[in-house]
Parts: C-alpha cells; structure tokens; sequence
C-alpha cells in the first residue's frame, strides 16, 4: 500500500483557490477510482472531483467550507496497488500546480532548476503566486528577498506574503497608495447584511484584479440589424422545429466577431511580461448568466472551424449545461476572447470587464426599433443595436480596437444568413 496525496485541482484559467463544499467520503472509507470524493466551488463553476486513485481515505487535511489554494494537498489515500489507474498523469498534474501556486511537498529538480533560471536576479525562490501577488501589491521582489519564509526550506509562502502586507514593512517605493475607508452604512441605518457567498466574493476579487492589471478602453458602434431581426423571424419556428431550441441573435453576432478575430489576430491574444502571446485557435467565451449564482463563461473551443448550425448547437450545450451547473473544467478554460449579450436584459449599453487574461471582451446591447437616416438621407425605422468593444490598451491601441469593432459591424451588416443554415 502507497500514501497518494489528493491535491486541490485547477478549477479554471486564472483560478487560485477552490472552497471545499462538501466531502462526499469519511475517513475509513473505502474509494474506487473516479468515484466522486468530494465537491468543490469557485467563482466559476461547481464541480463534482472524482479519485484518480482506489484505496482507503487515510486522511482529510481540509474541512467542508474551507478554501484551499491551488495545487495544495487535501487528502491523503491510502492507494489500491492492484489498480489500473494510470497515476502518473494525476502526479504531473500535481507537480505542475505545486509551481503555480503554493505546496509543502517538493518540486521535482527540473522544475526546480527552471524556477531558479527565472529568478537568478533575486536571491530567493518565489513562486508564481507569491509573484502575482506582489505584482498586485505593488511589491518589489526584491524587498522580499530579506524577508524570512515559513514554507518548507524557509519559502517565502502566500501567508508570508500577507503577513508582510499587514505589518507595513513594504518600502516607500512599493507600498500601495491607500483608500481612505468609507462606511458602507451609518450607525443605525435600516440596513440588512448579507454575506456574499463563494462564487460572488471570487468573481468581486477577479474583476478587481483584472481592473489593475488591464487598463481598460472602451470603443462603442451601432448596428444596423434589420436584416437579421427580418431573417429570424421568418425561421426561427423552421430552425426550432429542426433543432428543439430556439434561435437567437448570440450566434449571428459570435459569427461576425469570430471572422474579426480573423482579420485582426493581435485582439485574440495575451501579455506576458514583454512578450506578446498570438492563439492560433479562435476559443470563444460567451458569458451565460446562472440564477442566483452570477455569471460563468464557458467557451467554444475553436470556434473557427464550426458553420452557423454548429455554432448554434455549441451554444446551446454549454448554455443548458451552465444554468443546471453541469459544466466540466475544461468547458471554461482556455478563452482567447469573450462575448456578453446584454440585451436579453433590455440593456442598451454596457462596458464590460476584461476576462485575465485576455486583451478583449464585446458585448452586444437590446435591438431596438430607432428612427435613422439611411445612406441615401432618408429617413427610416430601423432596428439598431449597440455593441461595445473593451480591450486591454497595453496590446491593443485605439486604431486596432476600432477597426475590430468596425470588422464586426461590417460583418453583421453584410451577413447574408439565408446562406448560412
């Protein structure tokens, strides 16, 4: 019999931590292989986490509403040696997330030697969570590197990190400016006080975060869209009776931004550092609003290579599967840029905020009958929409942010979707 160590698995591209909501297993319990152990949530999705191992739970590190970093050991399992589990994927995995984030178990020496490659101007080892920390704070590495750690080997670890931000010991140069502190309510206000649950205090701390790193610019342009109200209208009961769901204006307009992804690749990329990251495939996030428990954005892997019908039925899976909470890991990693449909809320207009750690995120506002003049100057009754364009100003300029935007109204305006289905 072999001791497996179960880690807190990676939820979700830029997720840090998971909330342990419930353990599905006792100690003492016996465990097969994919059967589900315990149940995890995020800002992102809830997932159900099956056992990549069979044996006996020997240990439970963590308790139900706990919440655990990344990578960081949560059970101990006392392994079947008859099984057939290949575990060596599940250890990679682990090793991997023990350089994302913070572990008490040791990095293999490749690893380790890589690690230290990158961090040869500093006299400590700090990992990429200790660093995304500090670039969030402000915080030179440097300052740290007289600082003594408490992880194993005297690493510098995220509790470190946070008892040196709470003890004020961070150089003039590197300490954050501070907000003055304004009361949510006044003494004795009729006030009620409801706790935010997981889901909203993560997606509360990821906006933040993603408002620090991005500076964000906002591009606005309207759309002519009667033709395709015109279109669907006539089809829409032919396309239900065909495919069981209904037909939306979403894959029209996911179409146009996908053909000006094409166009203008340098909107479907990332930053990192000095270093400008192009994503040869086109995986499109469409933000899909849960009842009760916030947004999710699940993406359509290579979105590129899928027709009208295709998309529409990509659509329509990860749309039913987030609202009843069945989406998978993978379904919402991955994203090169997002698209948010505001108008089924009748919003004209809204400014969205960039998904980390893409360059760019549209949304599309309601569809409204306006009075506008036509190329010719006359005046007619069209059906208009707003669609915004916020983008990532370190990669994208405004020239390149408005000539995306541009593409993307062109192609809505040139759609010819009789061809299409």
């Amino acid at each position: 019999m072999a001791k497996q160590e179960l880690v807190m698995p990676q939820m979700g591209e830029s997720i840090t931590t998971g909330t342990i909501t419930k353990w599905n297993k006792n100690v003492g319990d016996e465990i097969e292989i994919d059967e589900i152990i315990l149940e995890i949530s995020t800002d992102k999705v809830e997932s159900e986490i099956p056992s990549p191992f069979s044996g006996r739970l020997e240990k439970l590190l963590f308790e139900e509403g706990e919440t655990v970093d990344v990578g960081k050991v949560i059970a101990i399992i006392e392994d079947d040696a008859s099984a057939t589990l290949d575990t060596s994927s599940a250890s990679s995995k682990a090793e991997k997330a023990e350089v994302k984030t913070e572990t008490t178990t040791q990095t293999s020496t490749s690893e380790t030697s890589t690690t230290h490659t990158t961090t040869s101007n500093h006299k400590k080892f700090y990992t990429p969570l200790v660093r995304k920390m500090a670039k969030e704070h402000g915080v030179s590495l440097s300052d740290l590197d007289h600082q003594s750690g408490s992880g194993a080997g005297g690493r510098f670890n995220k509790s470190d990190f946070e008892k040196y931000l709470s003890s004020g010991n961070q150089s003039s140069s590197s300490r954050p400016t501070a907000t003055p502190s304004v009361p949510a309510y006044a003494p004795g206000e009729n006030v009620q006080i409801i706790p935010m649950d997981n889901m909203r205090k993560m997606i509360a701390k990821n906006m933040v975060v993603s408002k620090q790193i991005s500076p964000h610019v906002n591009s606005v342009d309207e759309v002519d869209m009667t033709h395709l109200v015109k279109f669907r209208e006539s089809f829409k009961h032919e396309f239900q009776k065909q495919e069981g769901f209904k037909l939306t204006y979403t894959p029209f307009i996911m179409m146009a931004i996908i053909q000006a992804l094409k166009e203008h690749p340098y909107v479907n990329a990332s930053v990192d550092g000095d270093n400008i990251v192009l994503k040869k495939d086109i995986n499109l996030g469409c933000a899909v609003a849960v009842p009760g428990n916030g947004l999710v954005v699940p993406v359509i892997k290579n979105a590129e290579s899928l027709n009208m019908t295709g998309l529409c039925r990509k659509l329509q899976d990860i749309a039913t599967r987030a609202r009843a909470k069945r989406l998978k890991v993978d379904d919402l990693q991955g994203g090169t840029f997002t698209f948010s449909n505001v108008g089924s809320f009748g919003t004209v207009l809204a400014t969205p905020i960039i998904l980390q750690p893409q360059v760019g995120i549209m949304a599309a506002g309601v569809i409204k009958k306006r009075v506008a003049v036509m190329p010719d100057d006359a005046i007619a009754v069209r059906s208009m929409m707003f669609l915004t364009h916020s983008y990532d100003h370190r990669l994208v300029d405004g020239e390149l942010g408005g000539k995306f935007l541009a593409s993307v109204r062109n192609n809505l305006h040139q759609m010819r979707p009789d061809e299409l289905f």
